[in-house]
């Protein structure tokens, strides 16, 4: 049974946010909202994590994982990012936009697109997350919460804890309302980005 965690969405109480570490540290794979619906999230050593969030997914391991940074600078820890990419990506952030970039030799190879060598990574608009992030002191590893057969992302803290009670460990819920989209997706691995997937944000600021 999944442990439901009730945090104020302004003032996220760092005694809360910690409980929320903890269970991270101790390899938990959790649900929480983010500015794009909820996603699933674990460490980034986390092998069981990760392949707890491909079953629940149904994805194999061709997916596109995310890093959710809490700023640039961890960001470029992790991706390479060329120079028309960095001023165009850094302008949207923090904000609902996954790029797909390559990864450096920080980000551990089964994380990584097994023939592409690239890597999601996202810096989110939103109050908890940058307090988890903070207090984690590293990138989560994240995949938006879109289960088989859907479109969208879900948005209810409560409805994710009746729906996936036996399958993640804890659930984060900031009783605010969750934007019902997933990211926009920019694949820039390449000198010209490309958009695999329109959702929340304005897309347009990356087509020619």
């Amino acid at each position: 049974m999944a442990r439901y965690v009730d945090v104020h969405p302004v003032d996220p109480q760092p005694r809360l946010v910690q409980q929320v570490v903890d269970a991270l540290h101790d390899d938990a794979l959790i649900a929480y909202p983010t500015d794009s619906g909820y996603a699933l999230g674990c460490q980034l050593g986390n092998r069981d994590g990760r392949d707890r969030i491909l079953r629940i997914r149904e994805l194999d391991d061709r997916h596109h994982f995310t890093l959710m940074c809490d700023s640039f600078a961890q960001m470029g820890q992790f991706v390479h990012v060329g120079n028309h990419a960095f001023r165009a990506i850094k302008a949207a952030t923090p904000g609902p936009y996954t790029f797909i970039l390559p990864a450096t030799g920080e980000v551990p190879r089964r994380l990584m697109h097994p023939k592409k060598r690239t890597v999601g990574v996202r810096i989110p608009d939103h109050r908890f997350v940058h307090a988890l992030l903070a207090a984690l002191g590293e990138p989560l590893l994240t995949s938006t919460l879109i289960l088989p057969g859907e479109t969208e992302p879900r948005t209810l803290g409560w409805e994710v804890k009746e729906e996936l009670d036996n399958s993640v460990d804890l659930v984060v819920d900031t009783g605010e309302d969750v934007l019902p989209q997933p990211t926009t997706v920019v694949d820039w691995s390449e000198d010209v980005p490309e958009i695999l997937r329109y959702g929340a944000g304005d897309a347009g600021r990356f087509e020619a």
